[in-house]
């Protein structure tokens, strides 16, 4: 009889003890175990998914980007193609392949190509700096990496810091101008793959997926391992959880650099559904994915719900079918979801982080709350809720005694999670790791409470995130930043609420004495030294509240960005 085993994990710090074998001997077998077997036991992993839509739904169409559309079984046959020439290449089980890439199908199609490979994919968020996105190259240690020729310069740019070069393969999409990267480019190695190629198919559902890197809000960027086990769950909890039917469209508006579109690539897969895909988030191309491909879902941070909100009344005609959204990030004002439900697009708000694979708790709704006056409906709808189906626990506690707050919605504790859809954990930092899960629970660093009827409500970032159109932004990146303008004696950056963006960062700034230094020119400075995403929107010149030990009092700061 053959013993199914888990190997020895390529990515994770964490020790391999802490798996559950599946041979182990259970309570009652008395003596006879019933061990795995290849006729019931199979690593789990989001790869059967595309398979099973190849098989079953073969000329449905998969993506669809501009005037071309793809089916299931071309891009199944795709994936194999591609996965058979980065094999044939040197790529092997447990290398890294990153991808610099807006939504375009190659994004979509490298999800399943790299696992199929063995590898582990690496997708960058485009918007990052070349400083960011060379650490992130080098830590990671990706032995190739695709790049859309929108992101050439910048990544031309990133390479120049590393020692060990990786391979460079260049993606040429017609719509965009721009030079290659490489000679080798992506639809070459697909043409040259092997169709017959036999993909690689994990030994276990504890090997890496994916590497997401966090953004850095308290230092460096940290990479988050995703398993296949992982992933799989969470693409059919995303799937029951949000009643996904057969066959949606779906249009990406989240990037699928971010915790890899919330698993969404794979989910798509299990419902045999259409991609959309787009490379630039309007309200116009929602209205025009709904309008001419009868787009059913999409899924983006309280900024996508902005731009449908204050798009040109011309365009926001009555919706010709249901769209449902699912939104996430700073938590969203409850006039701004008043608003997007008033349109007509039914609103799902879910909750999670890098390393639970994207949300992994949603405001699970009640028919009973229909009958809610609309803004006491959108008061509740703005609570982040209860735990994902595929997740074993969701609470708020107390991080010093390790136990639950009181349901009263008033105590204060920590968001914490345990369950199949915490990552792995944080590679090539094992002290993070074991910080991160102490306990048994995954600390998460937001501050929430927990109300009578067992939903949580976050209240505060305890390490002083801001989230901005659903980009995490560090504090001290910017205010580090500011300090290095000669005309700044000290800075502190706070989160200023903000109905489009959700949150902005505002500075405050004590300028140098004798120095004249005005809003413009520090935003300016930090535009030249920053991703722009990240610059402060809002500068203020006061001097800074402190302790009597020195030590600036934030909270003063974060209520008085809430007063401007």
């Amino acid at each position: 009889m053959a013993y199914y085993v888990y190997s020895t994990p390529t990515l994770s710090p964490l020790e391999p003890d802490m798996i559950d074998y599946p041979n182990a001997t259970q309570p009652g077998d008395q003596g006879h175990p019933l061990a795995a077997h290849p006729a019931n036991y199979t690593p789990l992993t989001p790869i059967s998914f595309l398979r099973r839509s190849a098989e079953v739904y073969p000329d449905h169409v998969a993506v669809r980007y501009e005037n071309h559309t793809r089916s299931w079984q071309q891009v199944y046959q795709r994936c194999i193609c591609l996965s058979a020439s980065m094999n044939a290449r040197g790529i092997t089980t447990g290398d890294v392949v990153a991808v610099i890439a807006p939504n375009i199908p190659e994004l979509f199609e490298l999800h399943y190509a790299a696992a199929m490979a063995g590898a582990t994919l690496n997708a960058i968020n485009t918007r990052l700096e070349a400083d960011t996105i060379s650490y992130i190259l080098d830590h990671g240690g990706a032995k190739w990496v695709f790049v859309d020729r929108a992101s050439t310069a910048l990544v031309r740019t990133a390479l120049q810091g590393l020692k060990t070069q990786p391979m460079l393969i260049d993606i040429h999409d017609s719509t965009v101008q721009g030079e290659a990267i490489s000679e080798t480019n992506y639809e070459q190695l697909i043409t040259d793959g092997d169709e017959q190629h036999d993909y690689y198919h994990a030994q276990s559902d504890w090997e890496s997926i994916s590497l997401s890197y966090t953004s850095g809000t308290t230092g460096k960027p940290k990479g988050v391992v995703y398993h296949h086990r992982g992933a799989y769950l969470n693409a059919l909890s995303n799937i029951t959880g949000w009643n996904l039917p057969a066959h949606p469209t779906y249009l990406w508006t989240l990037p699928m650099f971010h915790c890899n579109g919330w698993c969404f690539p794979w989910s798509l897969a299990a419902v045999a559904g259409t991609s959309v895909c787009t490379r630039q988030v309007t309200a116009q191309a929602i209205y025009k994915g709904i309008r001419e491909h009868g787009v059913t879902h999409f899924c983006g941070a309280p900024v996508v719900l902005n731009m449908v909100i204050n798009h040109v009344a011309e365009h926001t005609r009555p919706l010709p079918n249901p769209v449902k959204v699912m939104t996430a990030a700073a938590p969203p004002p409850a006039s701004v979801l008043e608003k997007i439900e008033n349109l007509g697009f039914d609103v799902t708000h879910v909750y999670g982080l890098t390393e639970t694979y994207g949300p992994a708790a949603m405001c699970a709704w009640h028919h009973e709350w229909d009958k809610l006056p609309s803004d006491e409906r959108a008061t509740k709808k703005a609570r982040q809720g209860v735990r994902y189906q595929v997740l074993e626990g969701l609470d708020v506690i107390d991080p010093e005694t390790m136990r639950p707050v009181p349901r009263d919605g008033q105590t204060i504790g920590e968001v914490m999670f345990r369950g199949n859809i915490v990552m792995r954990g944080y590679y090539k930092n094992e002290a993070a790791t074991h910080e991160a899960f102490a306990g048994g629970w995954f600390h998460s660093g937001d501050l929430a409470v927990m109300d009578d009827d067992g939903y949580l409500r976050i209240l505060d970032r305890a390490k002083d995130i801001i989230i901005s159109g659903g980009e995490n932004i560090s504090s001290i990146e910017i205010e580090d930043t500011l300090y290095r303008h000669p005309d700044v004696a000290e800075a502190a950056v706070a989160a200023r609420p903000d109905d489009y963006w959700g949150e902005t960062p505002c500075a405050f700034v004590t300028p140098r004495d004798g120095a004249s230094v005005d809003e413009a020119t520090l935003i300016a400075w930090c535009q030249e030294h920053m991703a722009n995403f990240k610059c402060p929107k809002t500068i203020v010149f006061t001097e800074l509240p402190k302790t009597s030990t020195g030590k600036i009092q934030k909270f003063l700061l974060r209520e008085r960005a809430k007063a401007l």
